[in-house]
């Protein structure tokens, strides 16, 4: 992902805005929702909540785009912003009726950060901002509440010292630890005002010791501080993870909100919470959330404390909750989604504090899409454009059978979904590392920080011991599909000796254990799992999906079991069965290997005639599965190389068992090498040379066709020829194709229709591919091999390097994902448009990986393919991504 001060050396004079600072309070409010590139997601929305009469603390956001002008600047914030933050933070002193810095009524703000895309936890935020030794003494006297002011002041040291500061935060966790160990204490809440005055002067002198600064008293000094911090935070290693994880672009930038603090630690009449206007993970329309009574915000996300259901709310404060309840119906209402919330009570009084479209499941997008029609909230259409298609992976995937064997170990909050075992660890960096070995692991933590996405990310599942369901660890988890069991407290982890504890059982680094994040369960060990049982709400979505788009969704599929799935998750005919895939076989391997050695025409023969049941065994089982849908045959495709014994063990084994001399085996396989097999002796140039091959697959295809025809079913068998780049070579071998189809269809006197194509996997085959049309039926877009030789890039190697090309820019993604528009997708287009110029019905689809790809699958619509294929597990990604590009495209053209 391309960084901001990256972005920023390539456009060094940015104009300065003529507005940057927008103003938000009751009957005074700059903004709007649709401000969002400007005011970033919670100013625009802060800024929406205020215009319809919501309570919101006064503030001002500063815009995005003085970010980019932060990182011009070389990370620091220009000059000429200072007048216009001055101003507003006057006219928040107005409407609050205290003033900044004042030591006997101080104004206290919170500073924030807010992208237009919701990126939780992973940016700053700094709290209680104003507090020195002077003005907590006046905190203290107006509020009537000592313990609260210097409680506030020390939670204000602890989040400037290392969000502004730099400074190891758990240096100060660990002070605070240890004083409530002195003293007995097992919660915050139970330390005095004296204790808190303790440990202000404990943590001043600790951040001395430690950064070598003085902690700053200046409230503007703090300010400004913070707003720069806040704008650094925008390229911290974990933002610039998640930014790559949800392909944020890099040059959108944060905006910053400063705003009036209003307090939930003021006592038992003050709280504070995160809720949901449903459920986020099951999609249930029923108020969710957590609060605490007597706390600040990151209280609740950060799981210092387990929270009390939104529920109880209305117990221990009626009047807050009844209001709470009103303006949760109210936002959803207006914003027409699920809305994810937060708000401070404070002394019975309620304050709304953001309002953005709420992260969920796959499961519950599907249920709430579902209701918000039937509401008639949304549309059909809408509902389509609601649901990320990628995002129905999480429900396409193993949960755990419920009929297993298992020992339960604990049982925490069940904060998302999906049933995984793996080998535990306890860090970020050991779940990257042993991801990078091939190991499934469940990163165990006692509670998740941002600092830990990139281990969230290579885990199967995450296990929290504290925090509840709006946590960091939960949120995020939702957000990326993972499996998470939050707040499990009955287990002990001990970061030292790299071991959690419970029932008894000591649990080392490496053991495995099995989560259920659909139940909060934690298995010991590996419990079995059952394929996916899809809702009907799945469904319902699918045959909407089905009924607006354009592109046909195919599958690569090579084995009975590949097709039976992917029918039934919709796949309307394979786009690609690889038949070398069948050559691995062990009944097989061999006869393919003497085919190879084989010195003359007539032993390949021979050899090809073993195999000849099997491949038209192989493709009557597909024929049938497929029941009249088309099939796409692939052509032999890879270079002999990868089918012959390598190590001479091998070698000698193969001679032994096909009674060949040993030393002749040797020497064929030698003379096979290639330095560059992947552009050598393969696909079509393997029928030129040894047109047998060819001709024995083709057999086995119409014999295997005419079979299943003569049994009265319908089908269409599509011949694909590989790795075409001149017109000739598709001329011969469709004459050789089509002699042998017509050979078969005499010799059993039965008649069916077949095509046969070819795929386009070379530039030149792309920008010939009029004269190519010529001899095909139907063009396949084979984007992995066409991405390589276009890009000059091996799919095997640059996995190295790619990743610095996307972190850097020259990329926006991984171009074996995503296809690369301008480069590899002009020639798709330019193969399209020409090839149709020639024959203007010609079939055309796409078989590579980006098949699959929701980005790439919006392109392919623009340009006119007929199909996509794509593995089976992604098909209904693939029906719901052709769907929305069908949408949008009749949106961009309304």
């Amino acid at each position: 992902m391309q960084t901001q001060s990256t972005q920023a050396k390539q456009n060094q004079k940015t104009p300065i805005p003529e507005k940057f600072v927008y103003f938000f309070s009751a009957g005074d409010t700059d903004g709007n929702a649709g401000m969002k590139s400007i005011l970033g997601g919670k100013g625009a929305n802060l800024a929406e909540m205020t215009a319809l009469g919501i309570p919101v603390p006064p503030g001002f956001t500063i815009s995005t785009e003085v970010c980019t002008h932060y990182y011009e600047c070389g990370g620091k914030l220009p000059e000429w912003t200072r007048p216009a933050v001055e101003a507003a933070m006057k006219k928040v002193e107005s409407k609050i009726g205290k003033k900044f810095g004042d030591v006997a009524n101080p104004l206290l703000v919170s500073v924030r950060s807010g992208a237009r895309a919701s990126m939780p936890g992973m940016m700053d935020t700094i709290l209680n901002l104003g507090l020195n030794d002077q003005t907590v003494e006046g905190l203290a006297k107006i509020s009537g509440n000592p313990r609260f002011a210097w409680d506030s002041y020390r939670r204000f040291i602890q989040m400037y010292s290392d969000v502004v500061m730099n400074m190891n935060g758990s240096l100060l966790e660990v002070t605070l630890e240890d004083l409530k160990a002195e003293k007995g204490y097992h919660y915050d809440t139970e330390l005095k005002t004296e204790d808190l005055k303790v440990l202000v002067k404990k943590f001043k002198d600790l951040v001395k010791s430690t950064t070598g600064q003085s902690f700053p008293t200046e409230p503007w000094d703090q300010l400004w501080g913070s707003i720069s911090a806040v704008f650094r935070s925008w390229n911290t290693p974990r933002a610039i993870t998640y930014r790559e994880l949800h392909h944020i672009p890099a040059s959108w930038g944060t905006a910053v909100n400063v705003q009036a603090m209003v307090f939930g630690n003021m006592g038992d009449d003050s709280a504070t919470g995160v809720a949901f206007t449903r459920n986020p993970s099951t999609g249930e329309k029923k108020f969710y959330g957590e609060f605490l009574v007597n706390a600040q915000g990151e209280d609740v996300v950060a799981g210092i404390r387990t929270p009390i259901p939104i529920s109880e709310m209305a117990k221990v404060m009626p009047e807050p909750y009844k209001q709470l309840t009103d303006i949760y119906m109210k936002l959803e209402k207006h914003y027409r989604d699920m809305q994810d919330i937060e708000f401070t009570v404070e002394r019975n009084t309620l304050w709304m504090l953001q309002t953005r479209t709420g992260k969920r499941t796959a499961s519950a997008a599907l249920q709430i899409a579902c209701d918000m029609m039937d509401e008639k909230l949304i549309t059909n259409e809408e509902a389509i454009l609601r649901i990320d298609p990628a995002s129905l992976d999480q429900l396409l995937h193993p949960t755990l059978d419920p009929k297993a064997e298992k020992t339960q170990l604990a049982k925490g909050l069940p904060a998302s979904p999906g049933g995984v075992s793996g080998q535990i660890v306890f860090t970020a960096e050991e779940a990257v590392e042993w991801k990078e070995q091939a190991k499934k692991v469940i990163l165990v933590r006692i509670e998740t920080s941002p600092e830990d996405i990139a281990g969230m990310v290579a885990a199967q599942g995450i296990l929290t011991t504290r925090g509840g369901m709006t946590s960091h660890a939960a949120v995020v988890a939702r957000g990326m599909g993972k499996c998470c069991v939050a707040g499990c407290g009955d287990i002990e982890v001990d970061y030292n000796q790299k071991t959690m504890k419970v029932k008894g059982y000591v649990l080392k680094q490496g053991d495995v254990i099995t989560l259920d994040g659909g139940t909060g369960e934690v298995y010991l060990g590996l419990v079995k799992t059952l394929e996916p049982q899809l809702s009907g709400t799945f469904d319902r979505i699918m045959k909407i999906a089905d009924s607006v788009r354009r592109l046909k969704v195919r599958t690569n599929a090579d084995t009975p079991k590949d097709t039976e799935t992917a029918r039934n998750f919709g796949a309307e005919g394979i786009g690609l069965c690889r038949t070398e895939h069948m050559f691995f076989g062990p009944d097989r391997i061999d006869a393919v290997r003497e085919m190879i050695i084989a010195d003359n025409t007539t032993d390949r023969e021979r050899a090809l005639s073993k195999l000849l049941p099997m491949q038209r065994s192989d493709f009557l089982s597909i024929f049938k599965i497929m029941k009249g849908y088309p099939v796409t045959i692939r052509l032999l495709d890879p270079p002999l190389h990868e089918f012959v014994p390598h190590t001479e063990h091998e070698i000698q084994e193969f001679a032994k068992r096909v009674s060949m001399d040993v030393n002749s085996v040797r020497s064929k396989v030698s003379s096979l090498h290639e330095f560059n097999p992947m552009l050598g002796h393969r696909g079509c140039r393997l029928a030129i040379t040894y047109p047998e091959i060819y001709k024995m697959q083709t057999r086995a295809i119409a014999e295997a066709a005419a079979e299943l025809v003569k049994s009265g079913d319908k089908l269409v068998p599509e011949i694909m020829i590989p790795l075409v780049g001149i017109d000739k070579e598709l001329e011969i071998l469709r004459d050789l194709v089509v002699n042998e189809v017509e050979t078969v269809q005499k010799e059993k006197g039965i008649k069916f229709d077949y095509l046969v194509g070819t795929m386009i996997e070379l530039p030149r085959a792309a920008v010939t591919a009029d004269l190519i049309a010529d001899h095909a039926d139907f063009f396949s877009f084979g984007t992995n091999d066409l991405t390589q030789t276009t890009l000059g890039l091996s799919r095997d190697d640059s996995g190295r390097f790619l990743g610095s090309y996307v972190s850097q820019g020259i990329y926006a993604k991984d171009p074996f994902v995503s296809i690369d528009q301008a480069g590899t997708g002009l020639l798709v287009k330019m193969g399209v448009d020409l090839g149709r110029k020639t024959k203007p019905d010609l079939k055309v689809g796409v078989c590579g990986e980006h098949g699959g790809d929701p980005d790439s699958i919006e392109f392919f619509n623009r340009v006119g393919l007929d199909y996509v294929s794509c593995s089976p597990y992604r098909v209904p990604i693939a029906r719901l991504a052709a769907a929305r590009a069908a949408l949008m495209g009749k949106k961009l053209h309304s």
